[in-house]
């Protein structure tokens, strides 16, 4: 096996799936410290944002062949994740107690995608270079992967994991926040 095929094996069964869990866990934590009551909206928001922020770019790169467009993408929505990450923990801090276990989840939250990207740019290594030396003619569309990497059902399994870890925990957070500012709100 060479060493793309293991760090694309990497990135498939241990990144994305620690990515998942530590997503669910920083959501307990959420509701053990009922954001609803105290950041509220504004914080949950940030939350599903930067969810999607790093969504795009792992369908992109488990759908499409990598190339500049790619590359471009995820490190912009990888720059504004780290931004929106931030903007979060300075929003919150003053106004909620963010516990170890949230400290640790987002420790895992911040640094997994940078193994990502970092991971992806080795992968795809002659890529990167016509990234940086602005050989992007060609290089600048979207083109589905003849072969899927991992498994058939891989994607299919993943995006199933991510919705019952992620999705669905997020979508509820961002609900109950809704109706705890609008509650405030009458």
């Amino acid at each position: 096996m060479d060493t793309s095929t293991l760090l694309i094996n990497v990135m498939l069964y241990i990144f994305l799936p620690l990515w998942g869990i530590a997503g669910f866990v920083d959501w307990c934590c959420h509701r053990v410290t009922k954001i609803e009551d105290n950041t509220g909206i504004k914080e949950s928001l940030m939350h599903s944002v930067m969810g999607i922020q790093m969504g795009v770019p792992i369908v992109l790169c488990l759908l499409f062949n990598v190339n500049v467009l790619i590359l471009l993408i995820c490190i912009i929505t990888w720059i504004s994740h780290e931004i929106v990450a931030h903007c979060d923990v300075r929003y919150a801090t003053p106004l909620r107690k963010i516990s170890i276990w949230e400290m640790h989840a987002h420790t895992y939250l911040g640094s997994l995608p940078l193994y990502m990207l970092t991971s992806i740019i080795i992968v795809n290594w002659d890529h990167f270079l016509q990234l940086i030396t602005f050989h992007w003619a060609g290089n600048m569309s979207l083109t589905l992967i003849d072969t899927p990497h991992a498994t058939p059902k891989y994607l299919t399994s993943y995006l199933i994991f991510m919705a019952v870890l992620c999705v669905f925990p997020y979508t509820e957070e961002n609900i109950r926040c809704l109706k705890a500012y609008l509650k405030k709100g009458q």
